[in-house]
């Protein structure tokens, strides 16, 4: 997806300073944001109080919505630099095409993940006819700097790992779970899954020690390290957990992030991920004047660059300083 604010905020990431070593809570609800022309998102990172959570920078949770009646998701071609982009679905399909000639209908349960690398284009759209609900989350991953000029690519898996334990059951999206491990190939140690707990579960997931986690969830209602968490709302939970425990009386289902604390200094703006002011402009002009990004052929006129920012723009750290 793309961000498709006109006057973004250049947003600052990366670095150690803003990760909690300690387990802690901290308590995020979504900020409501139009995408497209017809999909309302609730964005839960970046925020006010997180930029990070591993290498997880840019979260959007969108649905349930009724679309039996509209087209559904519109996000005309756009650019991305320097990231992963990764789609998951609850209910309904999204259409996913890109300048590499990539055509794939995403549905519930299955990984689309672009690696946009030195630059990509794609659009999104539901397909027609098209399923009552639309109901997902788009999530980008930061990508180191030894990676972020690479080639860019598009996978799609349908089969992932699940595990099942105390009425408790985790689909492994990317990275792993336990002893299972996701195919989607990742560039940075992290993990995303989806929880389903059941109604009236009451039990723990194992995590990984040294990662920073945070947990959005999707529907339902969950208590969360006793916690108690609203649907569209994320719970960051910082660093040193060899577990987590979760109950729900309605049942929920929830999305776990995590990974290692990105050391990386960022710079995200529009829909690059960068290092520098220098970067950012480039890239924007690169879109403007039609070239380094490619096309999405028959998906409609590609998003325009909003007007960059005004000063020079300089990396920072994970945390709003």
């Amino acid at each position: 997806m793309s961000n498709l604010d006109r006057a973004p905020r250049l947003t600052l990431c990366g670095g150690r300073a803003g990760v909690l070593a300690e387990p802690t809570h901290q308590l995020f609800d979504g900020k409501e944001v139009t995408l497209g022309e017809s999909t309302n998102v609730r964005r839960l990172l970046p925020n006010l109080g997180r930029r990070l959570v591993g290498a997880w920078c840019f979260v959007d949770h969108y649905g349930p919505d009724d679309i039996a009646a509209s087209a559904g998701m519109k996000v005309p071609p756009h650019p991305h630099t320097g990231l992963q982009t990764v789609s998951w679905l609850l209910d309904g399909q999204v259409h996913h095409r890109d300048s590499l000639g990539s055509d794939q209908v995403i549905q519930p349960g299955e990984l689309g993940l672009m690696t946009s690398g030195h630059g990509v284009t794609h659009a999104e759209y539901s397909p027609t006819p098209h399923p009552r609900l639309l109901h997902g989350v788009q999530l980008w991953v930061a990508l180191p700097a030894a990676f972020r000029d690479t080639d860019p690519a598009w996978t799609h898996h349908a089969g992932l790992p699940t595990l099942s334990d105390g009425g408790v059951s985790v689909t492994v999206i990317i990275g792993s779970v336990a002893e299972a491990g996701s195919p989607g190939h990742a560039y940075t140690p992290l993990v995303g899954a989806e929880v389903t707990v059941s109604a009236g579960a009451d039990a723990s997931i194992p995590l990984e020690f040294d990662f920073e986690h945070a947990v959005l969830v999707m529907s339902g209602w969950a208590e969360v390290d006793g916690v108690a968490v609203a649907p569209g709302s994320m719970l960051y939970l910082g660093c040193s957990r060899s577990e987590l425990r979760m109950r729900s009386d309605p049942g929920a289902r929830l999305l776990l992030l995590g990974g290692e604390p990105f050391d990386e200094q960022i710079v995200m703006w529009w829909n690059f991920v960068a290092r520098s002011s220098e970067e950012i402009v480039q890239a924007r002009n690169d879109w403007t004047v039609g070239t380094r990004f490619g096309a999405v052929r028959g998906a409609g006129e590609p998003l325009a660059a909003p007007p960059p920012p005004p000063g020079r723009l300089r990396p920072g750290g994970s945390v709003r300083s």
